[in-house]
């Protein structure tokens, strides 16, 4: 039998069907047309809009949002977002007025309540929370584009008098220059503020900020309100940026463990000359610790001098290298003073001085001032002076550094170490990398984050938060498949056919490619389905099962 053109409908679904159940599991539609409303009349729902911008976030197709409608045009948009969705109701016109609307809203409330919500579901560990900030550059332009909204409700005061009650949108953001982490001075920018839980690298927190906000001017802030909004005790890891006076003060009912700036005077003495007899092996390979109690701006807290034996043998390599560059500028610069007349002794002595307060490694020896008959023109029987001496190295300030090479220090006020062993503090410390990992995904080439072209500052920060929300869905995932190896024990083949059981979902995605959804005479059939493909599914929820016709 021949089949018509017409009888046949192929549609893509790849990867996709495991976004669109993680999705489900979390609930995110549901939460989003639950704050935002429902309108009656409405093709496409508020949710629905977010979860099809998720898809097309991790679809790694470089499809900008304006091209919404032609992305979904080759994908089984029905089938992953919902029935009666065409592509052609993904257009930027929705897409902005729903961007607009979660701006009003509150974006980081938002983020917030959909990443615990699936933290909750998925049985993340809340116990230790990982803090930081990274610059995202964009092009051209931004001006508000948004009229200020004000949302007025009514209550009735103890006279029994009307009050009104005023309440204005959120202040947008401010696209400016700043401190650049991605080495574009030139270009404007935002800040990404982000909380990653220690358990999976999920995302919880998410604030975009206006482009020269400082870190240190805001950690203290907002470890103090998300650990109000979390009500658990999480440990708040964060880099040097939190370590300040004002943001320790702020956080006293809080645990927190990071870095301590060596622009501390305290830190920096102890690490120059803390002896290699006080440190211990950790149980962390390559790695020695030593541990003081110290009280800086009030606080009492615990210390950890960290000496690591990779970066020691980096720093000591480098720390030859700078000595036998300064030294070769050190005779340079000596030799042309030596050369220099001065017209008297006093001169060329403050000159000498002058010259060896410049030296970082090294030290002016034999020196002494020659008396030389002057050498103008003009009075040729004049008397001057010359400077003769000798250059070598310093060792006190050579060592110095070498007792420093390869050692840092993190702080915490658990004093207990019972409660956070000095091992777990340094391990805690390493997982600082979760942030800088979630930082990467959404900088990546392949993400649409990399096209940020919106016209108002308001709906970048909405992209912002649907960016966040990728990443969560991503890395709940991720997470899911490689917990459903470690403990079945089972492993998949990675691209080299080598067994692995902490796969990433880039990779599982790059499994999931060339899967359609074939409607043959208005009956439903997936595509290129296989044994590999039905166990990795398996080890998700049966939400992402559904989009395969796995369960009904």
């Amino acid at each position: 039998m021949k089949l018509k053109p017409q009888e046949i409908e192929i549609q893509n679904i790849d990867h996709l069907g495991i976004v669109a159940g993680i999705i489900d599991s979390i609930g995110i539609v549901e939460i989003i047309n639950e704050i935002i409303g429902v309108e009656k009349e409405e093709k496409v729902s508020a949710g629905q809009v977010v979860k099809a911008m998720i898809i097309n976030g991790l679809g790694f197709v470089s499809k900008p949002l304006y091209m919404f409608p032609e992305y979904f045009e080759t994908i089984a948009c029905e089938h992953l977002i919902g029935a009666g969705v065409k592509p052609e109701y993904l257009n930027d016109d929705k897409l902005g007025r729903v961007m607009d609307k979660l701006f009003i809203k509150g974006l980081d409330t938002i983020f917030f309540i959909i990443a615990v919500k699936a933290a909750q579901k998925f049985g993340v560990s809340l116990s230790t929370s990982h803090l930081d900030s990274s610059s995202m550059h964009v092009h051209g332009q931004y001006n508000t584009s948004l009229p200020e909204v004000i949302f007025e409700s009514q209550k009735v005061g103890n006279n029994q008098e009307l009050e009104q009650l005023a309440v204005k949108s959120p202040k947008e953001i401010t696209i400016t220059y700043g401190y650049s982490r991605d080495h574009r001075p030139d270009l404007k920018q935002f800040i990404i503020e982000m909380i990653c839980l220690g358990d999976g690298d999920i995302p919880i927190f998410l604030k975009l900020a206006s482009g020269n906000q400082a870190d240190s001017s805001c950690f203290g802030h907002i470890a103090v309100e998300y650990q109000k909004q979390l009500e658990v005790n999480s440990l708040i890891v964060a880099d040097s940026a939190l370590y300040t006076e004002s943001n320790l003060k702020m956080m006293s009912e809080l645990r927190w463990l990071c870095r301590v700036p060596l622009s501390i005077k305290a830190a920096k003495s102890l690490i120059s000359t803390i002896p290699e007899s006080e440190f211990i092996d950790s149980r962390i390979p390559g790695y020695k610790l030593a541990s003081k109690t110290e009280n800086y701006a009030g606080i009492e807290q615990r210390w950890l001098v960290v000496q690591s034996q990779e970066r020691r043998e980096s720093d000591l390599r480098k720390l030859t290298q700078k000595v036998i560059k300064a030294e070769s500028k050190a005779v340079q610069e000596l030799k042309k003073l030596s050369q220099e007349e001065f017209a008297c002794e006093a001169d060329a002595i403050k000159a000498l001085s002058k010259l060896s307060k410049q030296f970082k490694y090294h030290q002016i020896n034999e020196s002494k001032v020659i008396q030389i008959k002057s050498k103008t023109k003009d009075s040729p029987q004049a008397i001057s002076y010359q400077i003769s001496a000798t250059v070598s190295q310093d060792d006190s300030k050579i060592n110095t550094e070498l007792l420093s090479a390869g050692r840092f220090i993190i702080a915490t006020n658990v004093l207990d170490s019972k409660e956070l062993s000095h091992d777990s503090m340094l391990s805690e410390y390493k997982a600082q990398q979760s942030c800088e990992r979630g930082f990467g995904f959404l900088k990546d080439p392949l993400f649409f984050a990399d096209s940020i072209f919106l016209k108002s500052p308001e709906r970048i920060e909405s992209l912002g938060m649907i960016m966040g929300l990728c990443l969560l869905v991503y890395t709940l995932a991720q997470r899911q498949i490689r917990n459903a190896l470690f403990n079945s024990k089972s492993t998949i083949k990675n691209q080299l056919g080598k067994a692995i059981d902490r796969p990433t979902l880039r990779w599982i995605f790059q499994c999931f490619q060339c899967i359609h959804l074939v409607t043959l005479n208005q009956e439903e059939h997936i595509s290129n389905w296989n044994q590999d493909r039905d166990f990795i599914l398996r080890l998700l929820p049966d939400d992402c099962l559904r989009y395969y016709q796995l369960v009904t």
